[in-house]
């Protein structure tokens, strides 16, 4: 589930502007971190975003990995998850599908959903609340049901 050539050079130029905006520098490395998080399809946290980095021969400190992912929060491009007691994991924000999470609390795998009833709900709720929201997460933690799930535990017979 690549981002298109066209819809990555917006992200690209929407943090330029970002950044020029703010006086921060336009480093290789931040455009880095943009890119390597909007090539990843799942939900990563900053270190292991980090290790991806290293591991394809860039620059990168962890210092810039952390800083460069508050930015894209800050400039949405990037939306940061917190489930449980685990690390904040980051996926990418821009032109991306609504979607809420399964999570499941004996092998942490994490599964997305989308349910259209969902954003009717949250329309409603803004409508009658005088609200303007703009997102939303929804979390649902339990157990899968997986065969090949490592930590199951043993059901009775």
């Amino acid at each position: 589930m690549s981002v298109p050539a066209e819809q990555m050079e917006e992200v690209r130029e929407i943090f330029r502007a970002f950044l020029k905006n703010r006086n921060q520098r336009q480093t290789p490395e931040r455009f880095a971190v943009l890119e390597q998080i909007y090539a990843t399809k799942d939900h990563v946290d900053a270190d292991e975003l980090y290790l991806r980095l290293k591991q394809q021969g860039s620059r990168v400190s962890r210092a810039t990995v952390y800083n460069t992912l508050e930015l894209l929060l800050e400039c949405n491009l990037v939306v940061r998850h917190q489930f449980g007691q685990n690390q904040a994991k980051y996926e990418r924000a821009f032109s991306y599908w609504q979607h809420d999470h399964l999570i499941c609390m004996d092998c942490n795998e994490l599964f997305e959903f989308c349910d259209p009833r969902l954003q009717s709900i949250q329309e409603m709720v803004g409508e009658v609340y005088n609200f303007d929201i703009k997102h939303h997460s929804l979390n649902l933690y339990g157990h899968c049901r997986r065969e090949a799930c490592p930590n199951r535990p043993e059901t009775s017979a």
